[in-house]
């Protein structure tokens, strides 16, 4: 039986503009299972960013509930929210988001970090993260000297690192050509079959046909939740 690892139930965010009430999301049901590989699409002002938000407890909401792992992030402070994410979340950003003075392990043992694993543990854990993207032969360098997609694959290992609950990738795609992009893509499916679960957020039909169930948002509700029966497969 498969098991929920997210259950979103009347989920809505206001946002209070003087006397003006923008609902950006309204009364949301919404279930993901483990190792589901989920697209969540919309174009702007549809709340699909306000949604990625909440679900990456980088935001709460106005109404509803929202269990992670059978937890309630729904009214957590933001230094339990904080926790939650380093533990629960792994985010790859459009933009990429390395520090740029580190080197690729270096920016991958950052969560390690926080999360208090010894020196030891950290590299180790960096350079099998760093194996995973086909990149441990770039561990000393530093963003600068990588390509946007192996700047990319350095994210999606720092995304990793801390075996999260959830691979959450926002546009990841959104600065690279398009071979890049479906080997970005080919990448995601790798981890997806490993057992991972991602939810990528995109406004892209082409990427968004590499996930196995796609949730449309039209004006802060969902407009259709269906499996995906012609997915994209990679041409790597």
């Amino acid at each position: 039986m498969k098991k929920e690892l997210i259950q979103i139930t009347g989920i809505s965010r206001f946002y209070y503009m003087g006397v003006e009430t923008v609902k950006a999301l309204k009364s949301i049901d919404l279930n993901i299972f483990k190792n589901e590989y989920v697209a969540i699409m919309g174009q702007s002002g549809s709340g699909k960013t306000t949604l990625m938000n909440i679900l990456g407890c980088l935001d709460t909401p106005t109404e509803g509930t929202y269990l992670l792992n059978d937890k309630d992030v729904s009214k957590m402070t933001d230094n339990s929210l904080a926790e939650v994410r380093n533990k629960e979340i792994g985010f790859v950003f459009q933009t990429f988001n390395l520090l740029p003075r580190m080197t690729a392990l270096e920016n991958v043992m950052l969560p390690l970090v926080y999360a208090g694993f010894n020196k030891k543990m950290r590299i180790e854990r960096a350079k099998t993260a760093l194996e995973r993207v086909g990149l441990v032969d770039r561990m000393t360098h530093r963003p600068n000297e990588l390509s946007g997609g192996q700047r990319q694959r350095v994210a999606i290992a720092r995304a990793m690192v801390n075996n999260p609950s959830i691979i959450l990738a926002d546009e990841p795609t959104g600065n690279l050509d398009s071979k890049v992009s479906d080997e970005i893509m080919h990448l995601f499916n790798d981890i997806h079959q490993a057992g991972n679960t991602i939810i990528l957020v995109t406004h892209e039909e082409n990427i968004a046909m590499y996930a196995h169930r796609i949730v449309r948002l039209k004006d802060g509700e969902i407009e259709k939740d269906y499996i995906n029966n012609e997915i994209r497969l990679s041409e790597v």
